[in-house]
């Protein structure tokens, strides 16, 4: 029987790097230049704590989105949400490399894009692996450390008429640093010219781990960048909580503009001479993955613990941003530093958190909005890279936030991902693709 118990909720994911200099961190305008079925078995878990009264934002007016939150159709059935779901795991495909991330375009094609730590980007069409890379940018990725590489690829809400996308990787150029680069793809639009990147970001890592990698482009139509605070251990720059610093932070920028990109005019710290104005939120340790919710528009951050609690933070779609989520000062809904009777004014608290017995890495997935399993309506699926535990949250009536594992695998989930239709995929770090399905009675 499954069985839902109370649990506080947090966390963040952490690979631990070497010594470096302290950073600096400096924009860039543009230059040119087969595996089993995994059935679930759902652990006894776990409702989480009532949400903390939010802390208000700074003033500023949010502009209105220039689009609706996009994804795929509500179910054309209406079948109350069920929790926690039945889960289990099909094998899809398989990669022969490590992977990161995977993306659809928007572009009606229903093709999937999937990075390799390496640095290539490789097409599934119909279910099949091109052979052809779509781009090949091994040269210029340094994939040496466990959370360098090419990390994701994300793709703006005019890509059928812009034929532009973007990438996060780490650089041989600079020793780490990250980069966000602007491609475009050419005639074939099964191939990007490698030769077209410009950069329109760099900004230098001060050790091997805590990258973060994530880009996703918001229902704003604004891209969304998460960085991790710099690495090593405990934050030692401090970068999480300073706002001079683009590392430990979410950033938000506006890439709609032939060179370069804007800053939002409704960026939170727009005309502060104190911090960087591509700031959206900050107090973050390492973001490896978030997501919009297609529907809401609602923001989720798995942020990746050190070594206790792994952490979800949740950002309502009418946030006007500058939310404070806590690292180093608190880690998950816990003093960090200092250990005790610490100071939580103005720090936004996660909606959930798991300890360290389930796992010591969280990887984010996403809000199911798919047609194929009504019942999973609304819910967010997440895993941990360490224990292989695949979890799930929602927000129920009359217990609030409440989070379940719903299956226990032996991947390494580095990732997940959506395709266009909203049906939601997990892939294992050694280059296995599996869908989840509702598992049969």
């Amino acid at each position: 029987m499954r069985r839902i118990l109370a649990l506080v909720v947090g966390g963040a994911l952490a690979l631990l790097g070497g010594c470096r200099s302290a950073p600096a961190v400096t924009p860039v305008t543009a230059t040119h230049t087969a595996s089993p079925t995994y059935t679930a078995t759902p652990a006894p878990l776990a409702a989480i704590a009532p949400t903390p009264t939010r802390q208000p934002g700074p003033t500023n007016s949010p502009h209105p989105p220039t689009s609706a939150p996009t994804g795929a159709p509500a179910p054309t059935t209406t079948i109350p949400p069920s929790f926690p779901p039945a889960v289990e795991l099909q094998p899809w495909l398989r990669i022969p490399a490590q992977i990161t991330h995977l993306s659809a375009a928007p572009d009606g094609s229903g093709r999937l894009f999937v990075t390799e730590k390496q640095g290539r980007v490789r097409i599934i069409k119909e279910g099949q692996l091109l052979a052809e890379p779509f781009l090949d940018i091994r040269s210029r990725v340094d994939a040496t450390a466990s959370e360098r590489g090419l990390l994701s690829i994300a793709f703006p809400p005019d890509y059928a008429q812009s034929n532009v996308f973007y990438v996060n990787y780490t650089a041989k150029d600079g020793d780490g640093d990250t980069i966000i680069a602007r491609y475009h793809v050419s005639d074939d639009p099964d191939l990007a010219l490698a030769e077209s990147e410009e950069i329109i970001l760099r900004i230098d890592q001060p050790a091997a781990n805590h990258n973060g990698g994530q880009l996703q482009f918001g229902p704003d139509g604004y891209l969304y960048i998460g960085m991790g605070d710099g690495g090593r251990a405990n934050d030692p720059w401090d970068n999480a909580e300073n706002l001079s610093s683009l590392l430990g932070k979410m950033l938000r920028i506006d890439v709609r503009v032939p060179r370069g990109y804007r800053i939002p005019a409704d960026n939170p710290f727009v005309g502060n001479p104190q911090a960087r104005p591509e700031i959206w939120a900050y107090g973050l340790r390492n973001p490896w993955r978030f997501s919009f919710d297609r529907q809401t528009g609602d923001l989720y951050i798995a942020d990746v613990g050190h070594n206790l609690w792994e952490e979800i933070d949740f950002q309502p779609a009418n946030s006007a941003g500058g939310e404070h989520y806590g690292w180093d000062t608190t880690e998950g809904f816990h003093c960090f530093e200092p250990e005790e009777d610490c100071d939580m004014t103005g720090i936004t608290l996660p909606v959930a958190e798991y300890g360290h017995d389930h796992g010591c890495s969280i990887t984010g997935g996403a809000v199911y909005r798919g047609q194929a399993h009504p019942a999973w309506w609304g819910t967010y699926f997440f895993a941990d890279f360490c224990s292989g535990e695949i979890w799930a949250l929602r927000s129920l009536p009359d217990q609030g936030w409440t989070m379940s594992v719903v299956a226990t695998t032996e991947l390494n989930p580095a990732s997940f991902g959506l395709d266009a239709d909203g049906e939601l995929y997990i892939l294992d770090l050694d280059g296995e693709i599996m869908q989840l399905q509702e598992a049969k009675p």
